[in-house]
């Protein structure tokens, strides 16, 4: 109960933090933003309940679970079929040690090449497109937003950061400067569906029914995320087109094109995501070894990961992680603000059973669970700025903040699971 009431001041505090670095406060009319937090608080509170309070919200977990089991288990075939024992075959010779079988390259990742290509097949069918228009008018309706963004919100939970605000392209030049920080901001705040399975997949020996909880971050994170953006941002939040016509450049025009098409977009995915894996692996190592050498006079060799985790104790803290686990979880917020969530998220999921509560390892699951980190700021300046080069200034100005307001948003979603979860 005490941990709940921590988590609760959480609840409070985030959107204070957000209220705190508000640009332009005479924009902010006091009952509208009542509305707004009231709106936003409630649907992340509403999915919270469904999904892990309602009777018979095991079974949806489960649901969830089993389609990425079947997801990774197809991928798996056609990863033996190609690779044989290094994507997990019959191997050739007797293995003292099965478990060290494992390779991530041939054995995880390459979920996201099947994730991709059903994602296109679904948009040639016509099946994304209702399912982001059914999303896009509750979030819409709900926060008093124009189409266009009420679409991006929507596209967020499925797509990546850069392909949600392509869908309406058109519509960008013409949005609004809080609109427009709100798509970044809920960019920031939630994964992509290539992505997502692949997360679930790797906490699952560690978290039963991840791939539930995994969702439900994503899906928590988006309404946060729009009810944050406003009271940082509240100029230019609401107005628009009532709809947006969801445009794809180079549509599929077959079924066997649309997953072509899929799996080349998938490929540059997973080649991007193992090369930065490499890399800033090799630059905590590097870092390590500095920070090392440098503190080695204090007779106790201090790590990168240490520095985080005591710089982000008091964002443990407000979640509900209790004193004695807020600095080995802080680690995992900051390692996922400096590096990226996938590095946190593998390094939660190898962390000893004793070392962090189940409580504790649910909360920093959602938390994670968001592109908001430095790598991003600059896929997302990039990727906008050559959609909408006119508004280039504007965009630079803003992706900072994106990415704190964004942080903020996957930490109050977890608060508000804290609330809700005891133990």
């Amino acid at each position: 109960m005490e941990l709940a009431l921590q988590s609760l001041l959480g609840v409070v505090a985030i959107p204070l933090l957000a209220f705190a670095i508000c640009e332009d406060r005479s924009a902010l009319d006091r009952r509208r933003l009542l509305v707004t937090i009231l709106v936003g608080l409630g649907l992340q509170l509403t999915i919270a309940l469904l999904l892990l309070k309602l009777p018979g919200s095991r079974t949806i977990f489960d649901a969830v679970g089993a389609v990425v089991t079947a997801l990774q288990a197809a991928t798996g075939e056609g990863m033996r079929m190609v690779f044989g024992y290094l994507a997990g075959g019959p191997t050739p010779f007797d293995s003292p040690r099965p478990a060290a079988q494992f390779i991530l390259a041939f054995q995880a990742l390459p979920l996201i090449l099947v994730i991709s290509a059903l994602a296109r097949l679904l948009y040639h069918w016509g099946v994304l497109q209702r399912v982001v228009g059914l999303f896009a008018t509750l979030l819409r309706k709900s926060f008093g937003i124009g189409g266009p963004l009420g679409t991006v919100a929507a596209a967020k939970i499925f797509l990546g950061m850069v392909e949600a605000p392509l869908l309406v392209k058109p519509y960008l030049r013409e949005m609004g400067r809080g609109a427009l920080f709100a798509a970044m901001t809920v960019g920031m705040a939630t994964v992509a569906g290539t992505v997502m399975a692949l997360y679930a997949t790797i906490l699952e020996p560690v978290l039963p029914g991840a791939a539930g909880h995994v969702l439900a971050a994503s899906l928590m994170n988006a309404p946060g995320a729009l009810m944050l953006a406003r009271l940082a941002v509240p100029a230019g939040f609401e107005g628009g087109p009532i709809a947006a016509t969801i445009r794809l450049d180079n549509p599929p025009r077959s079924a066997m094109d649309a997953i072509a098409q899929g799996t080349i977009d998938g490929l540059k995915l997973l080649a991007s995501v193992v090369a930065m894996l490499i890399v800033m692996v090799a630059l905590v190592a590097l870092a390590n070894s500095l920070i090392g050498f440098l503190t080695s006079p204090l007779g106790t060799p201090i790590t990168l990961q240490q520095i985080l985790g005591w710089i982000c104790t008091p964002l443990a803290l407000l979640i509900g992680v209790p004193l004695s686990e807020a600095t080995l979880a802080g680690s995992f917020i900051g390692q996922k603000i400096v590096l990226n969530e996938f590095l946190a998220y593998l390094d939660l999921a190898r962390l000893e059973p004793h070392a962090l509560s189940p409580r504790s390892r649910l909360l920093l699951t959602y938390a994670l669970c968001g592109f908001a980190n430095l790598g991003s700021l600059g896929i997302m300046i990039g990727g906008l700025t050559a959609m909408v080069p006119e508004r280039r200034d504007e965009i630079i100005e803003l992706a900072p903040k994106s990415v704190v307001v964004g942080l903020l948003a996957t930490l109050l979603s977890a608060a508000i699971v804290g609330t809700i979860v005891w133990h």
